[in-house]
């Protein structure tokens, strides 16, 4: 029996793609939702599943052709390859062994490291039981044991790195029996080391901007490089040539260290999470044109109307009163008058957004996250409190997910938490605007002639000033300490 694989829906106003790579060819054997192909568009990257078990019979797209939504890109001999799928297993495992896999790790995340076994060879496993957890760049990955069994190999010690899709264990006498080895087994031989065809559009704009593929990091399969690898780097020179460095610290050499001083040292390698952080933030200051403002707020006002309305607002919302939602407030107020602020850089073009998703940075154990309240523009004082809340948790039991912690347009960072009384946030590109709280403290100011003792907070707005003027970077800021000098402005938008 025969299949037609076709081109999926490509999304909205997306009418046609290019072919960018195939994974199988002509007479190999594919599982079920293996990946067959990647299309590229000039939005996103497509992948195309095998919609059946069966062998690969003919290819009527190739790489480098354009084609239509539901075009036919191949055809499949469907049930061909289902007798020898199961042979690799049953080579060294009965029919009831049962493979532990990589899980899906996030948008743009490829590879982890494992971080910490919680189990051991020879260990009994219950189905949904967590097994070990995995380290992107950006979270923490439970992989649960997918059948009851005893945990016979694993393949992917403390420290190893894994790709997506990767053999990680071996339960034996597990309930689903073999049914995962044939739709893994190809996926643990897919990458080769044999070089990597960029996209056919990587490659036109390449020649037409004349950038060398040397001067690119590809995000695509295997390091392949993506149409947006090239508009990125043509945008941001500095940020390409500085991509391929996991840790720019590391750069330059340290100096000898005497031998007895060595011995009291301890060299500890650096977490995913803090590598990432290390990059992006040196990303940031070579590629945004970022200057810092300040200003400070008489913080009075909050504080007596939260002094006043802590116990009822806990009794009817089931949460406290923080400074975090009259701050997220007052920025959502202070960002539809000042867009700028909450616009990003697209190659050449400005993207302004007409919604805040706000970024909370959270302080954790392994490092800074900023984990995202969406559609801050939208909620309530209880709202914004009740789902900072619930971020903050799951960034410090590191539960964060890949989603909660995409899609920023702007941020805010309390340093003040931690006693910080002045600071210069860093950007968090792309965005280009954070703002820094820090310490309230008693100072005295001079307030209609008369000098008082007051609770002041300095304020920070860190931003792109390739995008905000210095004179909209002054307006956001005023317009922050007005509504949290005067709370009632927020109540009547002005």
């Amino acid at each position: 029996m025969s299949t037609e694989i076709r081109v999926p829906t490509l999304g909205e106003s997306v009418t046609e793609a290019t072919v960018a790579t195939w994974f199988k060819k002509p007479g190999d054997a594919v599982a079920v939702d293996e990946m067959l192909c990647e299309l590229e568009t000039d939005k996103v990257t497509v992948e195309v599943p095998s919609p059946a078990a069966g062998t690969m019979a003919e290819i009527i797209a190739a790489e480098g052709d354009t084609v239509g939504v539901d075009a036919l890109l191949a055809i499949l001999n469907e049930g061909e390859a289902a007798a020898p799928a199961p042979a690799p297993a049953a080579k060294s495992e009965p029919a009831s062994a049962v493979d532990v896999m990589v899980p899906t790790l996030g948008e743009s995340v490829t590879e982890a490291t494992v971080a910490t076994w919680f189990k051991q060879v020879g260990d009994t496993v219950a189905q949904d039981e967590m097994l070990c957890e995995l380290e992107t760049d950006k979270v923490s990955v439970e992989v649960p044991a997918p059948a009851s069994g005893i945990l016979s190999e694993i393949l992917a010690p403390d420290g190893a790195t894994v790709n997506a899709g990767g053999k990680l264990a071996v339960i034996m006498g597990g309930a689903t029996g073999a049914a995962p080895a044939p739709s893994t087994a190809p996926a643990a031989a897919a990458p080769t080391g044999k070089d990597v065809e960029n996209a056919p559009s990587a490659n036109k704009l390449m020649a037409e901007s004349g950038l060398a593929a040397s001067a690119v990091t590809g995000t695509g399969k295997d390091g392949r490089i993506m149409k947006e690898d090239v508009q990125n780097a043509i945008a941001n020179p500095p940020a390409a040539v500085a991509a391929p460095t996991p840790a720019p610290a590391a750069a330059t050499p340290r100096a000898p260290v005497p031998a007895d001083d060595a011995s009291r040292e301890e060299r500890v390698k650096m977490t995913r999470l803090r590598q990432t952080i290390a990059r992006r933030l040196k990303e940031a200051q070579n590629t945004a044109a970022m200057l810092t403002t300040y200003n400070e707020v008489d913080m009075t006002a909050v504080m007596e109307l939260r002094k006043e309305y802590k116990e009822l607002f806990l009794k009817k919302h089931g949460t406290k009163l923080g400074f975090m939602s009259f701050f997220t407030k007052a920025c959502v107020h202070a960002l539809n008058e000042v867009p700028a602020v909450n616009a990003e850089i697209d190659g050449t073009d400005i993207v302004y957004k007409n919604y805040v998703h706000m970024g909370v940075a959270v302080g954790t154990p392994t490092g800074l996250v900023v984990p995202v309240v969406r559609n801050a523009h939208e909620m309530s004082f209880a709202d914004i409190e009740k789902k900072i809340g619930e971020l903050g948790r799951k960034g410090v039991d590191g539960k964060l997910s890949m989603a909660e912690m995409q899609g920023g347009s702007f941020t805010i960072s309390n340093g003040g938490v931690y006693g910080s009384l002045m600071s210069s946030p860093i950007l968090n590109p792309p965005q280009s605007g954070i703002l820094g709280m820090h310490k309230i403290q008693d100072r005295p100011v001079a307030i209609n002639g008369q000098v008082v003792v007051r609770p002041m907070m300095y304020l920070a707005l860190s931003y792109d000033h390739r995008v905000v003027d210095g004179k909209g970077a002054v307006t956001f800021l005023v317009r922050v300490k007005e509504a949290l000098e005067d709370p009632r402005r927020l109540l009547m938008d002005l």
